[in-house]
């Protein structure tokens, strides 16, 4: 659900020439400038392997990085309980150099007296980000840069000196506390160096100032700031950008020996991890002392029962919302974490153990050895990257060690293509698996569809571009609530940011938003309009079916990113929601509408989602801590300060979906689903509570609940009383990937109970088209479409995709009656349509499966590449018939297909149904009884088109497969006949190419003849010319074709002297040639001239292509 979209924004830790050194901090951690420390003096006992180095305040004042520590742990000042900067009166680190390059690869390097200070050209070594997304670092050999994501500019640089880096080693990794108050840096010498952050919340850097900004056109600032235009340097900035460039101040605090030797380390909230070599141990320091227990805390590796004795620790990761860990060993397997909280039960024997876990995956050979993992906590995932580069993924079903395979990623290329695995991230939804690799990057969706790479691009034009984030990266982060991915590559000093587009599904998950695509890219939000187009206009793929606009800048400057976007059932309202307050949009007027006030637009923060209902837009909010339903008219300007009408909820709410034509249902944090039937009360529309249902026990946890909808039996749907809907709706719960079914009952004491079964695992997203307002259904007419069809219909179908899979049951009353009361009793099969892209939403009345594919765009007149996505679609129909078909249940496939037979590629369809199966049978040759050719035969027969569709299917098929397809037809001269009857004189000849390859057609035969009479009395001309070439073809010598001239010239006399005998053939009794003859059920053998397969005249060679 995410792609990349145009080139990346280029940035580098740089500056200008002109750059002095007073805007640098170079830092001696602790040591005097010119000192070299003996490393081999410092040397501790292995088991208390960390050592803490203590500063020099009259050094820490010399470099400007603020005073040192004191002599104990306990007495460091924590910078997060200072309130103002930690160096006053300091100059705070300045931006000295920050350059964003578009379309182009630009470098500006450190300059100043002292080179051997200001390092230049450094490759950065690592890149982090903190857990708000507002900051992150890289890091070089030398330099460590803390950057601000919006703006993207340099807030402090801080280089190590000449004597830091002689004693500690060089920099190779960087770890960031959560709360980006501390920043640890390691090096190569086993020295973890850490760095104080402090933040001035008032304080503003590079903020612009206009003298008298009154004499500035009003015109141009309209646009930007609000009413009286009070803030017209808001011109400058864009996106996110509102808050200005923070004042921060950074400072050495403390320098770390491991003597044991580092293998990796993990920063938490409250403590450091660090995992030693000898002896393979975990040792936890605590960043502050609270007085009560020690400051560190160590572990040995050989006293964990649950790891091999003989085992180091390579990685480790946690996530914080799971509070689970992952630590990946040297022998290649992969294991589920947790620490022991203080003062939980456990064993005398066990007081001193810090961590238990499980192992998950255990390698079965070389190719296998896990090198990375990551927690995706909003799918209950764990991602396990291998030496072979495939991406094993695991569910975490409990924390008691039940982690079963889920699936597996693959790249597109081989192991010797790609490179070795580097890093591994899921997008902050989990919707998204990024994967670098040391030759290129590949993207997949949570449950493995491949949604996008770097693989294919053409090497000999990144190469002289140098564009590195596409050859392969170190690293990679993703910002903005997932609307942008930065990058690292290898020896390269340059920082990407691509931005990402994704559909609008992943923030806010309801009906209107699976029926209609849209996509939101960090900017603007694109709509896709090709549903009330004609239908192939609609399937064109050209980019005039997007409708693309640009979120007003006004918006986007504060509240920056777009975190939920929802359009109407019909198309015609967009409103999207970013950190506070909301927007709305008229796809018809082209119109956006705002708050006109800041106050009001962040009094409240959407949380929950959002729908429309006709007009009026429905917001789930938060506001004051109290939990609303806010309505808001389209109509009614935003900038009064009340809503149109305001719902107070009793918990925070986690969805709200529509349900039919007039329901609202709202699920909350209590496990209590809400329904709401909209109805005007006093001339206003209000949402009027009507039932609710508490799932206390049956829902574990509702947060992870992604999707909700309820499904009514129609005599309820129809003439129900809305208040007993709660009764007989049967729930559908999407939590983490499984599509759970909670169906209603009643117990012994009378009272109503949920029976509740797992209908469908690895679910990405599913769309019950009884959810759609007005289904999308062709009348038998075929003029209108109306919610009304006929028996067989795809009304009632539930549509699911598995990742690799799109799936469907054609009729959802099956597989609740196949659930209710017997859980053991086996679900009815689906339909699997498998596609080659990814798909957003299901056409219904135009039988197609719409997505999008990425395209990377490389040329040699450009000196940049950038990525587009086009629109791909996905014909249906022929899976579904073929699914019926299997079942021998004909009447239901011709009922299906009879209500798509006016579309203009309905033939089409058909014939892609008789090529799948005529291929898979002419190599399986099953026994007639069980053979699915005659059926599908049989039901093309009912349509008139099927002769134009035997004939294209014979000429994209071998000739070997002539003779099965022809075992269930009558003779081809027959058809040819038919043919002529009909007026399809394009379709006779190509029958007429069958005649002749099956030797059947005599040199300048009758059949040769008639038709090139009857293409030269209809005067076309285009027909004569391929029949004269098929003639000339058969005799070299021209003989053949002289000879049926002549023939044709007789004919057409006699025809002249006789008008009466004109258009009378007669179809001639043919021996069956051991063919067997189809009973036709449509006997319509009127003309078909305009026939929709015209392509059928090629046939000009002896032989089909």
């Amino acid at each position: 659900m995410y792609w990349p979209i145009g080139t990346p924004r280029i940035y580098a830790t740089t500056t200008s020439p002109n750059t002095s050194n007073a805007n640098l901090v170079v830092s001696h951690d602790g040591l005097f400038p010119g000192t070299q420390r003996n490393t081999s003096a410092n040397t501790t006992d292995d088991n208390a392997s960390l050592s803490t180095l203590e500063t020099t305040i009259e050094q820490d004042r010399e470099s400007g990085l603020g005073s040192g520590s004191g002599p104990e742990p306990e007495a460091e000042t924590d910078p997060r309980d200072a309130g103002v900067p930690v160096t006053p009166g300091l100059p705070t680190p300045a931006t000295p150099g920050m350059t964003s390059v578009e379309h182009e690869h630009s470098e500006v390097f450190f300059n100043g007296s002292d080179r051997s200070v200001l390092p230049t050209g450094e490759p950065i070594v690592a890149l982090k980000v903190s857990r708000s997304g507002h900051l992150f670092a890289v890091i070089t050999a030398s330099t460590l840069a803390i950057w601000q994501t919006k703006p993207t500019v340099v807030l402090a640089i801080v280089v190590r000196s000449e004597a830091s880096i002689n004693a500690y080693g060089s920099s190779i990794d960087l770890l960031i506390r959560p709360d980006s108050a501390i920043f640890v840096v390691q090096t190569s010498l086993g020295y973890l160096i850490t760095y104080s952050l402090a933040i001035d919340t008032e304080s503003r850097v590079y903020k612009p100032h206009f003298v008298d900004h009154a004499n500035i056109q009003r015109r141009r600032q309209s646009h930007f700031g609000g009413p009286g235009n009070s803030a017209p340097d808001q011109i400058l900035l864009g996106p996110g950008e509102g808050a200005g460039v923070r004042d921060i101040s950074v400072r050495f605090r403390r320098v770390i020996k491991v003597d044991a030797g580092i293998e990796c380390a993990l920063a938490l909230d409250d403590e450091l991890i660090v995992a030693t070599r000898k002896p393979a141990a975990i040792q936890c320091l605590r960043w502050t002392a609270d007085g009560t227990d020690s400051q560190m805390k160590a572990e040995l590796v050989s006293r964990m029962g649950w790891l091999e004795k003989k085992a180091t620790i390579q990685e480790m990761t946690h996530d914080r919302p799971m509070n689970l860990s992952t630590w990946v060993t040297n022998d290649g397997k992969a294991y589920a974490v947790q620490r022991i909280a203080p003062g939980q039960n456990q064993p005398e024997a066990d007081s001193k153990k810090l961590f238990k876990g499980y192992c998950f995956h255990s390698p079965q050979g070389p190719h296998d050895h896990a090198i990375r993992a990551v927690v995706n906590a909003r799918f209950s995932l764990i991602a396990v990257g291998c030496v072979d580069g495939s991406i094993r993924v695991y569910s975490a079903r409990d924390y008691a060690g039940t982690i079963p395979p889920s699936h597996i990623h693959k790249a597109t290329v081989s192991s010797s293509r790609s490179g070795r695995l580097t890093t591994l991230n899921y997008s902050p939804d989990g919707y998204c698996l990024f994967a670098g690799y040391e030759g290129g990057w590949a993207t997949w969706s949570v449950f493995g569809k491949s949604a996008c790479s770097s693989f294919n691009a053409d090497q000999s034009i990144t190469g002289p571009n140098r564009e590195g984030w596409l050859a392969g990266v170190t690293g990679a982060c993703w910002v903005g609530g997932a609307c942008e991915l930065l990058l690292i590559g290898r020896e390269n000093e340059t920082i990407w940011s691509l931005e990402m587009a994704r559909s609008a599904v992943t923030g806010c998950y309801s009906p209107p938003n699976l029926f209609r695509t849209v996509l939101q890219s960090s900017t603007s939000i694109m709509i896709y309009r090709g549903y009330d187009l004609p239908d192939l206009t609609s399937i064109s793929g050209e980019p005039f079916l997007w409708h693309t606009v640009r979120i007003p800048s006004s918006y986007l400057l504060n509240q920056w990113p777009i975190k939920c976007t929802a359009i109407s059932s019909d198309g015609r309202y967009v409103a999207v929601a970013g950190r506070r307050g909301l927007a709305h949009y008229s796809v018809n007027s082209g119109r956006w509408k705002t708050f006109a006030s800041d106050a009001i637009e962040n009094e409240f923060q959407v949380r929950g989602g959002m729908c429309w209902y006709q007009h009026i837009l429905v917001a789930a909010v938060e506001a004051n801590r109290s939990y609303e339903l806010r309505l808001y008219s389209r109509e009614a300007d935003l900038g009064s300060s009340k809503p149109m009408f305001t719902q107070q909820m009793p918990a925070p709410i986690v969805l709200i979906t529509p349900s039919g034509e007039d329901s609202l249902l709202v699920y909350t944090y209590e496990n209590v689903l809400y329904h709401f039937v909209f109805a005007p009360v006093s001339g206003v529309i209000q949402p009027i509570q009507v039932g609710q249902i508490a799932f206390n026990g049956i829902v574990r946890s509702p947060a992870r609940v992604r999707g909700l909808s309820w499904i009514l039996p129609e005599k309820q749907m129809m003439e129900g009383d809305p208040s007993q809907d709660v009764a007989y709706a049967s729930v559908l719960f999407l939590v983490d990937g499984k599509l759970v079914l909670l169906q209603p009952s009643l117990n012994q004491g009378g009272q109503l109970k949920y029976d509740m079964r797992v209908i469908s695992h690895s679910v990405e997203f599913y769309s019950s088209m009884r959810d759609q307002p007005s289904l999308s259904l062709p009348d038998e007419d075929g003029t209108h479409f109306s919610w009304d069809a006929d028996q067989g219909s795809l009304r009632n179908s539930l549509w699911i995709f598995e990742g690799h899979a799109l799936k469907l049951w054609p009729d959802v009353d099956e597989v609740l009656h196949a659930a209710s009361n017997d859980s053991s009793k086996e679900l009815p099969p689906t339909v699997s349509i498998s596609l080659d892209f990814y798909p957003l939403s299901i056409l219904l009345g135009k039988g197609i499966v719409l997505g999008v594919e990425p395209d990377l765009v490389q040329r040699r007149d450009i000196s940049y590449s950038f990525f587009r996505f086009s629109i791909r679609t996905h014909l249906f129909l022929p899976d579904i018939l073929r699914y019926y078909l299997g079942l021998n249940d004909a009447a239901a496939a011709l009922a299906i297909a009879r209500q798509y037979q006016d579309l203009e590629y309905f033939a089409h369809g058909l014939e892609v149904l008789l090529h799948q199966v005529l291929d898979e049978e002419v190599d399986l040759a099953p026994p007639p009884e069980a053979a699915l050719l005659p059926r599908v035969l049989t039901l093309l027969s009912s349509f008139r088109q099927y002769l134009d569709i035997v004939v294209q299917c014979t000429r994209k098929t071998e000739v070997r497969s002539w003779r099965t397809l022809f075992a269930y037809l009558p003779p081809p001269q027959e058809l040819f006949e038919e043919s002529l009857q009909r007026g399809s004189l394009k379709t006779a000849g190509g029958y007429l190419l069958i005649l002749h390859t099956f030797e059947e057609l005599e040199t300048a035969s009758e059949q040769s003849v008639r038709l090139l009479s009857r293409a030269i009395k209809e005067e076309d001309w285009e027909l004569c010319k391929e029949l004269a070439r098929f003639l000339a073809a058969m005799d070299e010598s021209g003989g053949t074709l002289r000879e049926a001239m002549g023939m044709v010239d007789l004919q057409v006399r006699k025809e002249a002297d006789n008008p009466e005998m004109v258009g009378k053939l007669e179809v001639p009794s043919f021996r069956s040639n051991g063919h067997s003859r189809l009973r036709r059920q449509n006997s319509d053998t009127s003309s078909d001239v305009g026939s929709s397969t015209s392509g059928a005249s090629s046939f000009g060679s002896s032989s089909p292509t």
